[in-house]
Parts: structure tokens; C-alpha cells; sequence
């Protein structure tokens, strides 16, 4: 091929290399130019062009794209008409990316005119996804180089979709008396949005005892029922050979195929089989919908594809898929030493439920309730000490009046809760090792309470979230770690953080502290029991 400049008049037959605009014509980038174009342009006074020009035995980039993508498709897999010297290939079924490393990248090395990206190996894909596209930059190929990946095809089809094809999946969940049910119940939920992706369902399930017998009796239960996968999620984690989990596959007479991965996190995984049927042993970031090892390991098993020692070990470059909160990565280590947590008072709302009045204006002990929070955080270890205004400022900060706080005020405070955590969240020291989030109407919760949490609090020792309870029941305030910053940042809604408690569990330290964890002051009969009252000439709101 022949590239650079020729004269308008010669230019019939030649491939524009840069659009052209003309009053009532615009002539596209790669368009062939024909006598028209050629008329057109030189009435214009364009006398000179940058063209291609192929020369025998070159392939035009359209032909060159789908050739070069109709040898890499395999199974599975469906090729689009080619454009501007593209061919994009996709899934025609959902399954697993299969991907010959070494053949496509010895296409992507023949000549750098030809580029062939892909997904990553063993992704897995829905029915009509993208999975790669053949790009061809310049406007023609030598034939030599399509001859060449002719070649390196011989081997069959660089790419291929192995379609799901294990719908029967059965669940055991073992148990412990710290374990609470909902969380069993979540993780279900959580495992069968997994599967759905994959056409699979969870078709039993079995809550046993965390011991290997009732897990070998359950494994042998859910084999008897047709099950095609085995998921087994401990309530605690796998963290040897001779754990619980792999014990009872040996106790069923299967076998522990390999425990350990290098994919972060999920490092805790076992794959085992009992008598040909496929076991798989969950980490506990499994219970989370957010992709992790585990994901990597059960679609290949859905697929029916082996995942053994070579495949798993092979998992390691690109296995850091997060930082983990529960264990600071050392360039960034969360200790004590790092300085103080932050406390962050939430004073923002509108007291709906109270009616014309700001139940923060309400006394204790003569006292207003806001000023009796915030005491509360200035007389405990966390500083600073910052507080979000929202609905009647004014009288808000004239009963903090004198107190060494730091105000940030949310204007969208009718937006919810999460508009406060944001607006305060932007005064929280980057350095800060965590944030305390407080709410302002709690008139039980007093600064040995705080103390209590902040000594509990500890992300090098996994206790990335600290979260006082009352009998088992999730009450505030709630500590976080600087790991979830971002993540309280970009909040929305009136939910607050609870999606984040949910989704991160293996960071979740509990404190029992009781019921003044749970005492808040919503209505006027809350208030009057609490033993809170507004002053006669109060402030009403």
C-alpha cells in the first residue's frame, strides 16, 4: 500500500485518508474516491489529497478485519459485519471465555497493522456480550500478513465459549451460636444471584452444625438429591487442610483437590470432589456480591471446566482485585499511632416524626439533646469533634454555643442521610485512621460508650468496622475504618451506610453494648419516655 499525498486529479480509485467537508458533500475518511469526488473536490479548488493507494496483493482493512476474526472465533460465538476496518466477535450463549494466550498473541505480533484485544481469559460472559474485536489500522494489509495468521490458526480457533451447564447447585451452611441466621439467609440470597447469570439455581440447601459429621452427612444428602455442585460455606473460615470443611469431604470419601488461592480475596477456597461430584469451599468474602476469587472458581465449575492445582495457582497475576479493610496493605497500614478516629455527629435532620418541633432542641437534664451528644464526643478519645447542620442551623449552633467542634453544614439536608455523611465526611482528616458516625438524637450513648468502641476498633486485627449491638441487634454508632473514606463519600439515599455493613461482614466487629445503643428519640412519646422534655419557650422547627 502507497500512502502520502497525490494530486486531486489522480486521485480516482485511492482511499481518502482524512474526511473532507464541502458546501452539500462531506466525503468520509476511507471512502474509495470515484470521478464524482473527484469533480466535486477539484471545483472546490482542492487540488492536492492524502490518499492510500493498495498496490497487488493487498487486503483491504474490512476483509483483513473478518478474516482475521473469523480464525480466532471458535464455538459459541458469533462474528458482526466488519467497519472501518473492524470486526467485533461475540458470545452467541453464556459461558466462560476460553482464550489460546499464546496464539493470540502471537496474531497481535505478526505486523502492528493488526490488533486483536480480547476479555479477559476465563470471564464469563452473557449471550451477546463482546468478547473480542480484530482492528486493522491501516486502510490495507500486505496479503503476506493474513497469510501468516492463516498459519498460526492451524491449531484451530484462538477463542471459544464453554456454555454453562450446571443448574442443580446444592448449599450447606454450617452454623455456630455467634453465627446470626440473617446472615445465613443473606448469604443464600447472595449465592443464588451468583448462580442466575448462569442459568444455575440453588436447589437445596442444608444448615448443619459446624462440625465435619453433620457436613459429610449433608454432602452425602445433597449427592443422593441430584446435586451437580456443592457449595459449603463455613461459619468460620477454612484456614488449614484438616479444617472442618476439608476434613468432611475426606470423611465422605472425596478428595481436597487443592485449598489456597492466589487471588486477594479469596485466599481461603477449597476445591475438593466427593465421588466425581465437584465441592467447592467458600471464603468468607463470598457471602459479599462483590467479585472475588471465589466468582473466578465457581463459574469455570459451572461450566465444567477442571480448576485444579495448575489452574488455581496460575491465578495469581491480576488476583489483587482490592485492597482488603480487614488487613491494611503494608504501604498504608492503619494503627494507633496513626492519630486519633474522627467523630462525626449527624445533626442535620428535620424531626418529622417529632412535628413542629427539632427533637434536638429537646432537654436532658436541662440540657439540649444536640449539646449532650456532642459533649459526649468531646469527652471521648475522638477527635476532631465535627458536626453537620442542616435543617434550623441557627438554633443548632447556638445550643453547641462555646463547645471546640467543627461545623460542616449540608444544604441538601432533606435529601437524607447520606447528604450528611458526605458533607461531613469532607472535614474528616485524610490521615484519620477511622471516622465515628453518630447520630445526634441518642441521649443514652455518653463517652464511656464511645471509648468502649474505640478501643474495640482495630483494622489490623481485622476490625475494620466496629458496630455496638443490643442482644444481637445492630444499634449506632458505628466506627470506619479510613479503608471505607470513598466509599461513605459517594453515599446516596436515606439508607445511610447499611449496604456497606452488609457487603463487607468479614470487617464487621460486633461490641455488645446494650439497649442504649438502640435508644433514639423519634416521637414525642420516645422523647417523654427517655425522660426528655421541651423547654416552654423553646425553639420549635
Amino acid at each position: 500500500m502507497k500512502f502520502g499525498p497525490l494530486a486531486t486529479s489522480d486521485a480516482e480509485g485511492a482511499i481518502l485518508a482524512h474526511s473532507v467537508k464541502l458546501p452539500g458533500l462531506v466525503i468520509k475518511k476511507g471512502s474509495w474516491l470515484t470521478q464524482s469526488h473527484i469533480d466535486a473536490l477539484s471545483s472546490a479548488g482542492i487540488g492536492e489529497l492524502i490518499c492510500a493507494r493498495l498496490e497487488p496483493g493487498d487486503v483491504h482493512e474490512d476483509d483483513a478485519a473478518e478474516r482475521i476474526a473469523r480464525l480466532a472465533a471458535g464455538e459459541g460465538m458469533r462474528i458482526d459485519p466488519p467497519f472501518t476496518g473492524r470486526c467485533n466477535l461475540y458470545a452467541e450463549q453464556a459461558g466462560v471465555l476460553e482464550i489460546d494466550e499464546a496464539a493470540v498473541n502471537r496474531l497481535n505480533r505478526i505486523d502492528p497493522g493488526l490488533t486483536f484485544a480480547t476479555l479477559p481469559a476465563h470471564c464469563a460472559v452473557g449471550a451477546g456480550r463482546m468478547v473480542a474485536t480484530a482492528k486493522i489500522i491501516p486502510f490495507a494489509l500486505p496479503g503476506g500478513v493474513v497469510e501468516t495468521a492463516n498459519r498460526i490458526a492451524g491449531g484451530g480457533p484462538a477463542l471459544r465459549i464453554t456454555p454453562f451447564r450446571l443448574q442443580r447447585v446444592g448449599l450447606i451452611q454450617t452454623e455456630l451460636p455467634s453465627l446470626k441466621p440473617s446472615i445465613l439467609d443473606k448469604t443464600r440470597k447472595v449465592t443464588q444471584a451468583r448462580l442466575e447469570s448462569a442459568g444455575a439455581e440453588v436447589f437445596a440447601e442444608r444448615r448443619v452444625a459446624h462440625e465435619s459429621a453433620a457436613v459429610a452427612d449433608a454432602l452425602a444428602e445433597l449427592a443422593g438429591e441430584g446435586a451437580e455442585l456443592v457449595l459449603v460455606f463455613g461459619a468460620s473460615a477454612i484456614i488449614d487442610p484438616d479444617d472442618v470443611i476439608p476434613r468432611a469431604i475426606r470423611t465422605a470419601g472425596g478428595t481436597v483437590v487443592h485449598f489456597g488461592m492466589p487471588v486477594d480475596p479469596g485466599n481461603l477456597l477449597l476445591v475438593g470432589e466427593v465421588q466425581g461430584l465437584p465441592v467447592l469451599g467458600a471464603p468468607g468474602c463470598a457471602r459479599s456480591p462483590k467479585e472475588n476469587g471465589f466468582d473466578w472458581v465457581l463459574n469455570r465449575l459451572l461450566a465444567g471446566l477442571d480448576v485444579g492445582f495448575e489452574a488455581l495457582t496460575g491465578m495469581g497475576v491480576g488476583g489483587l482485585l482490592m485492597e482488603i479493610t480487614s488487613r491494611p496493605q503494608p504501604r498504608d497500614p492503619i494503627n494507633r499511632e496513626d492519630g486519633p478516629v474522627a467523630a462525626l455527629v449527624l445533626a442535620a435532620g428535620q424531626s418529622r416524626r417529632m412535628g413542629e418541633k427539632n427533637k434536638l432542641l429537646a432537654e436532658f437534664d436541662d440540657e439540649p439533646l444536640v449539646r449532650r451528644s456532642v459533649r459526649a464526643a468531646l469527652a471521648s478519645k475522638a477527635s476532631p469533634v465535627i458536626v453537620v447542620t442542616g435543617h434550623m442551623e441557627p438554633e443548632i449552633h447556638v445550643a453547641l454555643a462555646g463547645l471546640d467542634v467543627v461545623f460542616a453544614h449540608n444544604a441538601d439536608f432533606a435529601e437524607g442521610l447520606s447528604a450528611s455523611l458526605k458533607a461531613g465526611m469532607r472535614h474528616v482528616p485524610s490521615g484519620a485512621p477511622g471516622v465515628l458516625v453518630m447520630l445526634a438524637d441518642m441521649p443514652a450513648i455518653d463517652a464511656d460508650t464511645l471509648d468502649g468502641l474505640l478501643e474495640a476498633f482495630d483494622p489490623a486485627a481485622g476490625r475494620s468496622i466496629v458496630l455496638p449491638t443490643a442482644a444481637g441487634k445492630r444499634g449506632n454508632p458505628v466506627i470506619w475504618s479510613r479503608d471505607f473514606f470513598a466509599e461513605l463519600k459517594a453515599l446516596s439515599g436515606d439508607t445511610g451506610a447499611r449496604h456497606l455493613l452488609a457487603g463487607n461482614e468479614d470487617a464487621v466487629h460486633r461490641v455488645e453494648i446494650g439497649h442504649d445503643v438502640l435508644l433514639d428519640v423519634d416521637t414525642p412519646e420516645a422523647l417523654a419516655a427517655a425522660g426528655g422534655r421541651f423547654p416552654e419557650a423553646g425553639p420549635e422547627g
